[in-house]
C-alpha cells in the first residue's frame, strides 16, 4: 500500500490527455460516414470472425460446470459459499467496475478499492480499464453503431455476441484518462491474468477444500458454475435490461426498468433510471426496489470506506418522470375527439345568427354558437329549457343562472360548436374553454405559436374574417369540421416533421 502511494505521487507528473479533447462536433455522424464496418457475420465467415480468447472464457466454464454437476455431489456448505462468492465477485463489477470506476458515482478508500479490484478480476470480464472504456462508450453512443453492445442488433448480440465475434466496428471514442492516471487501475491491468486466476479459480477451490474437504466441489461449483452465473448476470444488463420493462424516465433509448432484471443483475435492473442519471450511485430509488449494490455502497459509507455518494437532485428525477407521464397522457389525448378551435370556425354576425335560429336550434354560449339539435331530446332538464334559449345568449343560464352544469356538460357542449359570433369572442375566456382542455398537454413549439397568435389578435383586431382569409360566414357554410387532436394546442404535420427526437422534453402543462 505504501508503494502504491509512492507511485501515485510519482505519477502526478505523468498525466494522460483525454482522447476526446479534439473530436469534431459531428463526431458520431462523421465517424459512421467515413469508416467502413467489417462485413456481417455469416455461416461462411463465422469461424474467421470468432474472438477466440473471449469465446474460450465464455464456453469452457459452463462445460466444466456441467461436467462437475454430473460427477460431483453438491454439498450445502459449498453451495452457500458459491452463492457468497457470486455476490463478492458480482459486486466487484457492479459496485467497483461499474459505479465506482466507470461512472465515478462515489469515492472509495484505498482498502475498498483493492477489494473491489480483486473481486472484479474474479468475475473474469477484463480489467477495470478495458471494461470501463467499453462501458463509457456504451453510455455515450447508446443504440448507435459506435455502442459496442448496441441493443438494436438483437438480444443475442447485446448479451454475448459482441464478445464471441470480433467487433464489426471500433467502439466510439471514450475518455479514460482518469483511469490511466490511477496507479491502482494500472496495477490491476498489469497483473490482471494472475489476479483472475487467484480470485476466480484458486480461492473458491481452496477455501471449500481446506475448510470442509470439498476440493472438487469448490472447483466445479464455487469456481466454474459461479463464474457462469456472474458472467450472464452482468451480460443481462446489456441485453435483458434493454428489452424487458418500462421507460418511466425517458423513452429516447432502449434501456428499461424491471424488477426481474434487477434480481438477476445484483440490482442493475432499473436501467432506464441509470441511463438517465448515470452518475447516481443508486440504480433503484425506492426503498422497496431490489438494489444490493446500492445497499453495499451505503453500508461502506457508514463505516467510512466510501464517501461523496452522488445522487441526482430529486426535483430533476421527478421532472423526468413527469415528462413521461405527460407524454403518455398526450398519446391518450391524441386518441380522442376535441372541440373545433375558434380559428377553424366561421365568424357569424348577430343578424345572421338570429335569421338561422329560426330554422335551426342554435344557442349562443360564451361567444360560441352551438347547434344543439342532437341533444334536445337528451337534455336532462327537458326540451323546453333549450327551446326557450334558441337564438339567444344563454351564457348566464348555462353557467349557474339556471343550473351550474357539470364538467361533462361543458365538454359535450363544446363539441356542438358551429360558429363564432362576430364581436362576441375576443380572446377565448375561461368560460369558453371546456374543463377537459383547461390543463392541456402541449408541445413547446405549439405553445410559442399560440402566444404569438394571441398577441397578433390583440394587436390587429380579433377574429376578423378578412384577416383569416374568409368572408364573414353564412350559415350554409357551417359544416361539421374534423376536430384537431388537441384543440388549438395540436401540432399539424409540419410541426411533427420539424420536431426533434427529444421534442417531448418540451412537454408542459398549459393553463389556458
Amino acid at each position: 500500500m505504501a508503494s502504491l502511494r509512492q507511485r501515485q505521487t510519482a505519477d502526478k507528473a505523468t498525466t494522460h490527455t483525454p482522447v476526446d479533447s479534439n473530436i469534431p462536433d459531428n463526431y458520431v455522424q462523421h465517424t459512421l460516414k467515413t469508416t467502413k464496418p467489417l462485413p456481417p457475420v455469416t455461416w461462411r465467415n463465422a469461424l474467421q470472425e470468432i474472438n477466440w480468447i473471449s469465446t474460450t472464457a465464455l464456453t469452457v466454464p459452463p462445460i466444466l460446470a456441467i461436467y462437475g454437476m454430473c460427477t460431483t455431489p453438491l454439498q450445502a456448505k459449498t453451495f452457500a459459499f458459491a452463492v457468497f462468492w457470486y455476490f463478492v465477485t458480482g459486486l466487484g463489477i457492479t459496485a467497483g467496475y461499474h459505479r465506482l470506476w466507470a461512472h465515478r458515482a462515489y469515492n472509495a478508500s484505498l482498502p475498498l478499492q483493492y477489494v473491489l479490484a480483486l473481486a472484479g478480476a474474479g468475475a473474469v470480464q477484463g480489467s477495470i480499464k478495458w471494461w470501463s472504456r467499453g462501458h463509457r462508450a456504451h453510455h455515450r453512443y447508446t443504440d448507435t453503431d459506435l455502442d459496442p453492445y448496441n441493443a438494436h442488433h438483437g438480444l443475442f448480440w447485446s448479451h454475448i455476441g459482441w464478445m464471441i465475434f470480433k467487433p464489426r466496428r471500433k467502439p466510439g471514442v471514450a475518455d479514460v484518462s482518469d483511469l490511466l492516471n490511477n496507479p491502482l487501475v494500472q496495477w490491476q491491468h498489469k497483473y490482471y491474468v494472475w489476479l483472475l486466476l487467484l480470485v476466480a479459480v484458486v480461492t473458491p477451490t481452496v477455501i471449500p477444500g481446506l475448510c470442509w474437504g470439498d476440493w472438487k466441489g469448490g472447483y466445479f461449483y464455487a469456481a466454474m458454475a459461479r463464474l457462469v452465473f456472474v458472467h450472464h448476470s452482468t451480460f443481462c444488463v446489456n441485453s435483458l435490461a434493454h428489452w424487458l420493462g418500462e421507460t418511466p424516465f425517458d423513452d429516447k433509448h432502449t434501456p428499461r426498468d424491471h424488477m426481474i432484471t434487477a434480481f438477476v443483475t445484483i440490482g442493475e435492473g432499473y436501467h432506464n433510471f441509470h441511463h438517465q442519471f448515470p452518475m447516481d450511485y443508486r440504480n433503484a430509488i425506492k426503498w422497496y426496489q431490489y438494489d444490493p449494490t446500492k445497499w453495499f455502497i451505503t453500508v461502506m459509507s457508514w463505516i467510512g470506506l466510501a464517501s461523496q455518494l452522488k445522487a441526482f437532485p430529486d426535483n430533476e428525477v421527478r421532472k423526468g418522470q413527469l415528462t413521461m407521464e405527460l407524454k403518455k397522457l398526450k398519446l391518450k389525448a391524441d386518441d380522442m375527439k376535441w372541440p373545433t378551435s375558434s380559428n377553424d370556425l366561421p365568424i357569424i354576425t348577430w343578424d345572421s345568427f338570429q335569421e338561422q335560429a329560426k330554422t335551426r336550434p342554435l344557442v349562443l354560449i360564451a361567444g360560441f354558437i352551438h347547434d344543439v339539435s342532437s341533444f334536445m331530446d337528451e337534455h336532462p332538464g327537458g326540451r323546453h329549457l333549450i327551446r326557450k334559449n334558441i337564438g339567444k345568449d344563454a351564457t348566464t343560464a348555462f353557467f349557474g343562472g339556471v343550473y351550474d352544469h357539470s364538467n361533462a356538460a361543458h365538454n359535450l357542449l363544446a363539441m356542438m360548436r358551429v360558429g363564432v359570433l362576430r364581436g362576441g369572442l375576443e380572446l377565448e375566456s375561461e368560460k369558453a374553454i371546456p374543463p377537459s382542455q383547461r390543463l392541456e398537454i402541449i408541445r413547446g413549439q405549439a405553445l410559442a405559436r399560440l402566444r404569438a397568435d394571441a398577441a397578433s389578435k390583440e394587436h390587429h383586431g380579433i377574429y376578423d374574417g378578412e384577416r383569416r382569409g374568409e368572408a364573414v360566414g353564412q350559415w350554409d357554410e357551417i359544416q361539421g369540421l374534423p376536430s384537431p387532436p388537441l384543440s388549438t394546442g395540436a401540432l399539424d404535420s409540419g410541426d411533427e416533421a420539424g420536431s426533434q427526437p427529444e421534442e417531448m422534453d418540451s412537454l408542459r402543462l398549459s393553463h389556458n
